[in-house]
């Protein structure tokens, strides 16, 4: 899809919010991208993740593995449409591990699929444990990338839309210094003693 599309639906469906956020990086923006309010649809879901779909379906993958909670919606349709099995990482004790008895096999070619990436941490932390599972990462995928510096993940990252989105730590934020109330809409929590 062009990016011009891609930014309809998300305005259209509520899913590109304006205010005072604080991201699961620890910035704060003005802008935050909620993908859940686009992917309910599931015509769009699966209009979305049909791009990475189509740019990956050559590559022999064999599981697609996304980070909780952002990540499900998009890796399980981006499974489902190359037709292979879809798993979640999700935090434990702040480290992302594989529960629920989800497994990388050894060799086994993975995709990591996430909704939003920002710093790529998260995504990170997935590759890494695909590879101490003994799977090959080829590829990572994202509906929005609004990263400021390129991330290396150690394959080819291919997001469908690349916005430049501004961000600051918390300490310099002008938001916060207006006092414009903060706002915490991913799926951490927001900690009462941080801005």
């Amino acid at each position: 899809m062009e990016k011009d599309k891609i930014l309809e639906l998300f305005k259209s469906t509520g899913a590109l919010q304006h205010g005072h956020f604080r991201l699961t990086s620890g910035l704060h923006s003005s802008e935050y991208f909620q993908c859940a309010k686009v992917l309910q649809y599931p015509q769009y879901n699966e209009l979305l993740c049909g791009d990475i779909f189509r740019h990956f379906h050559d590559w022999r993958v064999e599981l697609v593995v996304a980070p909780a909670i952002g990540g499900i919606m998009v890796g399980q349709e981006v499974a489902r449409q190359l037709r292979v099995r879809g798993v979640f990482a999700e935090r434990e004790d702040k480290t992302m591990s594989l529960r629920r008895g989800f497994e990388v096999k050894p060799g086994e070619r993975v995709l990591v699929c996430e909704d939003v990436v920002t710093t790529g941490g998260s995504v990170l932390e997935v590759v890494e444990l695909v590879k101490a599972r003994g799977g090959v990462v080829v590829g990572v995928a994202s509906i929005v990338d609004r990263s400021r510096e390129p991330i290396n993940f150690g394959a080819e990252f291919f997001p469908l839309l690349k916005m430049e989105v501004p961000v600051y730590q918390p300490e310099s934020c002008p938001l916060c210094k207006e006092n414009v109330p903060i706002v915490k809409p991913g799926s951490r929590k927001l900690d009462a003693s941080t801005k």
